[in-house]
């Protein structure tokens, strides 16, 4: 919500699932790693006293985890469908080492339901999705056996 060329860029290497170091007490980090294609998130131990007595040893990170894909599929989807612009297939792909595939059947049933625009090129919320982006993102959470997802493929045009 800014006029154009007044948009915010403090939280845009979030939403376009950056990675960042967490330095200091209580600080987060994300790292990719393409070769071995995970993705760790960190936290610092919160209290600034323990931090500065662990700061030299391993201790001072309080923890750490290892996205799995469903967490690096709904993560994505949480922080570019922020944006206008939304998300393409390959930057999806880039991000989270991820084939297109993995988040097509979420993009299917949420345009259905009138809160993706899906084009050639781009993955965006309509006006509708951007209201109401829990909503959407529930289309990304990860399968339960309750749930009947179609499988779809890139052949099936939405890209």
């Amino acid at each position: 919500y800014a006029l154009p060329g007044k948009e915010c860029r403090h939280n845009l290497n979030y939403w376009q699932f950056g990675d960042y170091l967490g330095i200091g007490a209580g600080a987060h980090g994300k790292l990719s790693a393409a070769a071995t294609q995970t993705i760790t998130r960190s936290a610092r131990t919160r209290h600034p006293r323990s931090y500065l007595d662990t700061a030299p040893g391993a201790e001072r990170i309080a923890s750490r985890t290892m996205l799995t894909p469903a967490d690096a599929l709904l993560e994505y989807a949480m922080n570019a469908l922020r944006l206008d612009c939304g998300f393409s297939k390959a930057g999806f792909t880039a991000a989270t080492g991820l084939p297109a595939t993995a988040i097509l059947a979420a993009c299917k049933t949420a345009a259905e339901d009138g809160l993706l625009d899906i084009d050639d090129s781009r993955i965006r919320c309509t006006r509708r999705g951007r209201r109401y982006l829990n909503d959407v993102l529930q289309h990304f959470l990860p399968v339960t056996s309750d749930d009947a997802r179609t499988d779809i493929s890139e052949d099936d045009g939405l890209f």
